[in-house]
């Protein structure tokens, strides 16, 4: 960031003046002075925005085949041609504009469609394929191992599922997800009931690695098509050939805004996370329109969303400890979490020509220090974490539990996750990290952006007659919108 300072060079021209000149080619910016580039200036230097992930998606469509080892390598192919620059373009993007670009990922078509073609049932050859393509054009992480199971099973779906644990075990880049309901669908219960026990499995077979292999697995309800965070993205059926989806962060800049605002009323504070996020929004549009267009790809969707990391000062629960809450976990954090993810939806789109994806503020224990904190003195509970996640935007995240749980918890609690989602025509989310070995207390440790986990307390009463049942919850009537 000394080199916006410093005024450093870049095609003859200062990085200060490249923002201004962006800013105002992009279309969403037609007011903007020396005030406004120098605030985000500070808060890229001091406040911890950054662009979170820019994330391309591309259509697989086309490189199904009944031969598997013929699809893997159309696979291969198209990735490692559509992305070869994706890596590089963002670099350049970091450097010229002095916006720190943390991620550069890779979604895809849900595998399973690409795969119910293949006479072979061995689908994880598609997640050794797409971890090997991910590896060679440098991303961190490729999302799309993914089946779409919200109203039931296509003939293919339960060999594909059960695959995860494997693919996951086995791979360092795929991501995977399974959405099980929709506000339209209801909840597919016979699913709910496999991915506890395909959850459980992902964790044993990587408990030598803190049961990293669940950490990319995530269970959704009203799972977006256009999401670029992982471990949840994939590029939906309803997507373009290939598009450019980027999703922001910056809890660090708003907690430093509330904090230099003293004690205003929440109607003020609701107003300053409502300009913070513009602005912290309009920095994503920058770099999602510079992106598709020198990738000469479409532009997809800002993700506004709060992203938090372990790093000290970029915590969505110090956001809301900064509101007045002695802890994240306290009585009144689901309406200061209520008031914020409003906020920040209000606020950042009116900074960009397409939102989409989650959009508002990530609720993950592990990357979260200020949530870290909370889980460990107790403050914090799923049971709270659930109710938090009504009014968020994703769900329970990045939860660690005793590796004793059983399958039929993993189980319900998706289920309870899935219905909220389902009734509130919101997406939801579950991401938990059985802790083999381990008991409430101890802890999981993953590393980078995925963090610590305390291995928190679970509600040990038996739901297994409950999710023995099977079938499907009926979709709720305000469905019935047509």
């Amino acid at each position: 960031m000394s080199s916006i300072l410093a005024g450093d060079d870049s095609g003859g021209k200062k990085p200060i003046m490249l923002l201004r000149e962006s800013y105002k080619g992009s279309g969403a910016f037609t007011l903007l002075n020396m005030s406004d580039i120098m605030e985000t200036i500070t808060m890229i230097e001091h406040e911890n925005l950054d662009i979170r992930t820019i994330t391309m998606g591309i259509s697989l469509f086309d490189c199904s085949d009944p031969d598997i080892g013929v699809a893997c390598d159309n696979v291969y192919d198209k990735i490692a041609r559509r992305a070869e620059k994706l890596v590089s373009t963002g670099n350049e993007i970091e450097k010229e504009y002095g916006i720190p670009i943390i991620n550069k990922r890779i979604a895809v078509t849900p595998i399973s469609m690409i795969a119910a073609s293949c006479r072979s049932h061995d689908y994880a050859r598609f997640a050794f394929a797409l971890d090997r393509a991910a590896a060679a054009v440098g991303v961190n992480f490729i999302g799309g191992y993914t089946a779409l199971v919200h109203k039931g099973f296509s003939c293919a779906d339960r060999q594909f599922l059960s695959t995860i644990p494997e693919a996951l075990a086995g791979t360092q880049r795929v991501c995977s997800s399974v959405n099980i309901g929709t506000t339209r669908a209801g909840i597919n219960m016979d699913a709910v009931a496999l991915l506890g026990r395909i959850i459980r499995r992902a964790a044993e077979l990587t408990a030598d690695q803190d049961c990293v292999a669940a950490t990319k697995l995530v269970v959704f309800c009203n799972a977006p098509e256009d999401n670029p965070f992982m471990a949840g993205a994939f590029h939906g059926p309803g997507e373009p050939e290939c598009v450019i989806n980027v999703g922001v962060s910056g809890p660090g800049v708003v907690r430093a805004a509330l904090a230099k605002a003293g004690d205003c009323d929440l109607t003020g504070i609701a107003d300053i996370v409502k300009k913070t996020a513009f602005k912290i929004t309009r920095v994503g549009q920058l770099v999602a329109v510079e992106a598709s267009k020198r990738l000469g790809v479409d532009f997809g969707i800002v993700d506004l969303s709060l992203a938090p990391t372990p790093a000290v000062g970029d915590s969505v629960a110090r956001i809301l400890e900064e509101m007045g809450l002695e802890h994240c976990g306290a009585h009144g954090t689901t309406a200061a979490l209520a008031l914020l993810n409003d906020a920040v939806k209000k606020g950042g789109v009116m900074a960009s020509s397409h939102v989409g994806g989650l959009s508002g503020a990530f609720i993950p224990v592990a990357e979260d220090e200020g949530m870290i904190e909370s889980a460990r003195c107790g403050a914090l509970s799923i049971e709270k974490l659930e109710a938090m996640t009504a009014v968020c935007s994703v769900g329970l995240d990045m939860i660690a539990i005793p590796g004793d749980t059983p399958a039929e918890i993993i189980s319900a609690i998706i289920a309870d996750e899935a219905a909220i989602g389902m009734v509130n025509n919101k997406t939801t989310a579950v991401r938990l990290i059985p802790a083999i070995g381990k008991s409430e207390g101890d802890e999981l440790s993953f590393g980078g952006l995925f963090g610590t986990g305390p291995v928190m307390k679970v509600n040990r009463c038996s739901p297994a007659r409950f999710i023995a049942r099977g079938g499907r919850i009926p979709a709720p009537l305000q469905s019935l919108k047509n």
